[in-house]
């Protein structure tokens, strides 16, 4: 078995177009996987376990299992593991440090969603929330649409803003502007994409303020509840994770990324409709990255040699 820590994944140094690349490859596998809804447990407060199991189809003979959990207090407050096995014999072929698999997935599904539903000649962007997975967003767009320039307005939390932009100072194809306001940022944005991890109440609970043609992602669900009722059109990444939400029967019309991806569904239709996009996660994309990163590491990963009965034992 080997061992994958973040800085050996790190050191590969995906680049985040091939990351959206890997993304487009797993939804259009996500009909023949075997994909069960992830198993949430709270341990006390908005603390989390998730389990997120998934079986690759052929011929990638994964499957794999994420643990993924946010324990408040905790440094950082968000991590995970990864098993991957291989399903012909069950062996266990390796533990993955989840940590940058599940933001450069989750950024990765986020830009997935960008092109897939914004209106034509989309330039402005607002973005809300500004830590690692607004980062790994922010690469994502960028380097795989390197020719395309776009404006992006931050929505100013302590210093995370002028942070935000010293990151990406080396960018050409990008500009941007500060915004103090909610009520500022959502009329001026083509697209508004927010990972804050938690809302108190609506983030902007004027719904006359979210433009015409406007493509709004929620990574994290959390503040926009009213857009469930006045949006022409709301998708997200699997029936499973939205089906309980409380306005899931009241949708104008529903489907997921994937039949859009593939052809089978209709996405944008015309620029004035206003889409919400929820991409929760799936271990489907965990996996498949897993399976990528384990066959790019090869001998160089660490192996840990485990003991295992060769013959049927007894007790």
């Amino acid at each position: 078995m080997k061992i994958i820590s973040q800085q050996q994944i790190r050191g590969l140094n995906i680049s985040p177009a091939l990351c959206v690349e890997w993304v487009k490859e797993s939804f259009a596998l996500k009909e023949r996987a075997q994909l069960p809804a992830k198993i949430s447990l709270h341990p006390q407060g908005s603390d989390f376990f998730n389990t997120m199991p998934c079986l690759l189809p052929e011929p990638y003979n994964c499957f794999g299992v994420k643990i993924v959990h946010r324990i408040k207090g905790s440094i950082p407050a968000l991590g995970g593991d990864i098993l991957l096995y291989n399903s012909q014999n069950g062996e266990l072929l390796a533990m993955l440090d989840a940590d940058w698999i599940t933001t450069m997935r989750t950024g990765a599904v986020a830009t997935l969603a960008m092109q897939t539903f914004r209106k034509n000649n989309t330039r402005t962007y607002g973005f809300i929330g500004l830590g690692n997975t607004g980062r790994a967003t922010m690469l994502c767009l960028l380097e795989s649409e390197p020719d395309v320039m776009h404006h992006i307005l931050l929505m100013r939390y302590k210093d995370q803003a002028e942070q935000f932009i010293e990151r990406f100072k080396d960018y050409a194809n990008v500009s941007f502007s500060i915004c103090d306001d909610i009520n500022e940022l959502v009329p001026q944005s083509d697209v508004i994409v927010s990972c804050i991890t938690e809302a108190k109440g609506l983030l902007c609970d004027d719904d006359s303020l979210y433009k015409e043609g406007c493509l709004v992602i929620p990574v994290h669900t959390r503040g926009f509840q009213n857009c469930d009722l006045c949006f022409d059109k709301v998708f997200a990444d699997d029936t499973a994770h939205v089906c309980e939400f409380k306005y899931f029967n009241q949708f104008k019309q529903f489907a997921e990324l994937q039949d859009v991806v593939g052809g089978k569904k209709s996405g944008r239709e015309s620029d004035k409709e206003r889409i919400l996009s929820y991409n929760i996660g799936l271990g489907l994309h965990d996996v498949l990255y897993a399976s990528k990163i384990y066959e790019l590491l090869g001998v160089a990963a660490h192996d840990v040699d485990v003991k295992r009965e060769s013959d049927k034992f007894w007790i």
